[in-house]
């Protein structure tokens, strides 16, 4: 038996550069998944890369993550039926309304009014989309061939893309597209690497693009290899490019650059082949006079077995029909007593309900008619009011208008006469003076009225300057 093969550790290289890029386009603000579980080393357990390559094909998030958000900001604003859907300029989008063959609107950043009730619109992003394929080939050497590339598409006639392909997908509208033109591509690289050699794939890439591009325009763009153009999918391929050829086994790659080493290990396994085959076929031989006998004795007792059951069945199905028929009959009389009490209930509860309406009824009719008669009654109190103290204030501007005429009216000498009749007031309220002086005025005769009202007010003020002070 020869040594197991080492792995390709420049293939595996190639696959870890080719999923770290896919998990950068497919970036979205996701909550971060959960660590990976711990070996008993210590040293984290990664995902199988089967399951792992099964997940991002089928678009299947790992188990502890979140769904991510759509991947395009659309804002519904508004009420009930008059909503308004806004649509960022560089989506597109389709708005439907029952009972018209045709769309209200279609095309790039199309906002409109929405009604929940009959329209529905679907929005899909605009944007260039890129595909990463991994392609794994079989040569015309019957080699194993790993093809990397990557297509770039873009949607050129949404009117004709969003009926003939599948946008339903919330998370990821280009979800199914992105795989069907996955599929198709992998396809044709495959259905090309397997007329080339092992050389060829290696060194000269161009006929697997021109290939792929011929197929993939066909497909999406509607071009046949006559150069004309039909209606096709709406869709238009930018670019397609092919990135890594690795050959999948580190062997054949050493036999590639050692062209006797390939010669002798082609011998060796020919004869490795001619020996497990002799040995399978022995193998094959016995296990089939062994498998034959086995299921002749099964087939004995499995006949014995069946007339056992079948005698067991028939008794028990008999006895089961007796049960259900006696169940049946009682049913339907437990049945029939309570539909008939039922009835009743229901005759009883229907003739309260409309003594309560009737009751209700006359309740608000008194309730509005009290509430009327108080509105009423708080109506003219206000109004009395108002009035009141519409004349209490007339009388109170008069009252004014009629003091200030009276002061105005006044003489000097009667200003005089009631400063004088005030004099004992403002003495008493005056602090009492530790000292009493006696101001002359230019020689102003103190027997007079008007010496002695200039003399007061000169002593007034005198103290008033003393309190100041």
């Amino acid at each position: 038996m020869s040594a197991p093969e080492k792995g390709n550790t420049y293939l595996e290289k190639v696959v870890a550069e080719q999923a770290v890029l896919e998990d950068d386009l497919r970036a979205r603000r996701v909550p971060a998944a959960p660590a990976p579980m711990a070996a008993p080393g210590g040293v984290p357990v990664p995902q199988a890369a089967p399951l792992a390559k099964r997940n991002r094909a089928l678009g299947v998030a790992p188990t502890g993550d979140r769904p991510a958000p759509g991947p395009v900001d659309v804002r519904i604003s508004g009420f009930w039926r008059w909503k308004n859907v806004l649509v960022p300029p560089n989506a597109f989008v389709v708005h439907t309304r029952r009972g018209r063959a045709e769309p209200l609107h279609v095309g790039l950043g199309v906002s409109f009014r929405f009604n929940p009730s009959t329209d529905s619109f679907l929005v899909v992003p605009g944007a260039t989309q890129t595909i990463l394929i991994n392609a794994y080939c079989i040569c015309r050497e019957l080699q194993g061939v790993l093809v990397q590339g990557y297509v770039q598409w873009i949607i050129q006639d949404f009117g004709t893309a969003y009926r003939k392909l599948d946008f339903g997908d919330a998370d990821d509208p280009m979800r199914l597209v992105n795989l069907q033109l996955r599929e198709q591509a992998e396809a044709a690289i495959k259905d090309k690497v397997s007329t080339m050699g092992v050389r060829d794939i290696l060194s000269d890439k161009q006929p697997i693009i021109e290939e792929l591009t011929a197929r993939l325009r066909a497909v999406a763009e509607g071009q046949n290899e006559e150069g004309q153009a039909d209606e096709g999918l709406g869709l238009r391929i930018v670019t397609v490019q092919i990135k890594e050829a690795v050959v999948s086994s580190s062997r054949l790659w050493e036999n590639l650059q050692k062209p006797y080493r390939s010669e002798q290990g082609q011998i060796a396994r020919l004869a490795e082949l001619e020996a497990e085959e002799a040995v399978a076929q022995r193998e094959m031989s016995t296990e089939r006079i062994k498998e034959t006998q086995r299921l002749e004795h099964e087939r004995e007792l499995a006949e014995l077995r069946a007339r056992n059951e079948s005698q067991l069945f028939d008794t028990e199905a008999a006895e089961k029909l007796r049960r259900t028929k006696r169940e049946h009959d009682d049913a339907r009389e437990v049945a029939e007593l309570e539909t008939a009490t039922t009835r009743h209930n229901l005759r009883m509860e229907r003739e309260r309900h409309e003594e309560e309406a009737e009751t209700g009824r006359l309740r608000i009719e008194r309730d509005h008619e009290l509430a009327r008669l108080r509105a009423e009654g708080e109506q003219a109190l206000a109004e009395s009011r108002a009035r009141s103290r519409h004349e209490q204030a007339l009388l109170d501007l008069e009252r004014e208008g009629a003091r200030a005429a009276i002061e105005n009216d006044r003489t000097p000498a009667a200003v005089q006469a009631r400063l004088i009749a005030s004099l004992p007031e403002i003495m008493a309220k005056l602090p009492k003076p530790d000292e009493l002086r006696t101001v002359t005025v230019n020689g102003t005769d103190q027997t007079s009225v008007a010496g002695l009202i200039t003399q007061l007010t000169a002593v007034v003020g005198a103290l008033r300057a003393a309190t100041e002070d």
